[in-house]
């Protein structure tokens, strides 16, 4: 969708000679396959952890608590630096394959060089009000150069520009601001075990983790109005139209109604059974050396020696 590849349109708009894994397998599949899986388990990662943040603010010290938020901490923290190197790539390679959705991206109207990059602010026709600007970091972030020449725009007729240029540009900033941010709680983590073998032991810290789940989500979601909006208005970019894909088969209101109806109700019943679950541990109905996985056992000292008597 966002690269397009491996196939021809004839002249009578029939798709012909498709190379389906060439077209599966295309340029953006380097950087867009590991992107959308490092988010995952950055997501997954924050999420739970903040989970057991909440409770250890909440008086619950157990060692199921403290691994419960170290072990998907760990694994957030060791992938949100890699996202980050990946997402800088894929924000390049935006530049040169998608260059009107960068433009977009970086609320840039006129074809330059020396580009200023804009930390928040308000788009315009006549460029951005209200942003923190960095002289020609913009071009250096494209070509690690302040010399390169960034497309602006003014290359496409209004028609085929994305919509919602501030929300797109926003969007882009919070998620990259968000990944810096957790980045920071990583290094946190980091230095803290590497001094003590230990988590941080400052409520700030069980605060931050705790405030980290909802901020994966926020940068998910950023992502991905990044990607659709940016790509508008085109579903599959400067080929298909999205107008053009909107299906009139009958029935789908149908289908989505069962799909709404069906995930309405796992939802609820994950919350109700996670309560119950919650409620038991919370009770000690059950010890934690019954939860499958859970904490073992404390093993008790060893016994001292006895002495061992001298030779008469």
């Amino acid at each position: 969708m966002n690269k397009p590849d491996s196939f021809k349109i004839a002249s009578n708009g029939q798709v012909t000679d498709v190379a389906p894994f060439d077209a599966m397998f295309n340029r953006a599949t380097a950087y867009e396959v590991p992107h959308m899986i490092l988010a995952a388990y950055l997501v997954t990662g924050f999420l739970v952890a903040s989970v057991y943040a909440v409770g250890m603010l909440r008086g619950r010290r157990d060692r199921h608590h403290r691994l419960g938020l170290l072990i998907p901490l760990t694994v957030a923290a060791i992938a949100t630096p890699i996202q980050f190197a990946v997402g800088d790539t894929a924000a390049r390679s935006i530049a040169d394959d998608q260059p009107v959705k960068f433009a977009a991206m970086e609320c840039v109207q006129h074809t330059h060089r020396d580009v200023t990059e804009y930390l928040g602010g308000r788009c315009t026709s006549t460029g951005v009000k209200g942003g923190i600007g960095i002289p020609g970091f913009d071009s250096f972030l494209v070509g690690f150069s302040t010399n390169t020449k960034v497309t602006g725009l003014d290359t496409v007729p209004p028609s085929d520009r994305p919509p919602a240029n501030t929300m797109l540009h926003w969007a882009f900033d919070a998620m990259v601001g968000i990944c810096s941010v957790l980045i920071l709680l990583g290094l946190w983590l980091g230095w803290a075990w590497w001094r003590r073998r230990d988590i941080p032991r400052s409520r700030w810290f069980l605060r931050a983790t705790a405030a980290s789940g909802v901020a994966a989500i926020v940068a998910l979601e950023c992502g991905w109005i990044v990607t659709e909006v940016g790509r508008q208005p085109w579903v599959v970019y400067n080929v298909m139209r999205t107008k053009d894909a909107v299906t009139g088969a009958s029935g789908v209101w149908v289908t989505f109604s069962a799909v709404l109806v069906l995930y309405t109700a796992l939802g609820v019943a994950t919350v109700l059974i996670l309560r119950t679950m919650a409620h038991r541990w919370r009770t000690e109905e059950i010890g934690e050396a019954e939860v499958p996985y859970g904490p073992s056992e404390p093993v008790p000292p060893p016994e001292p020696a006895p002495p061992v008597g001298r030779a008469e």
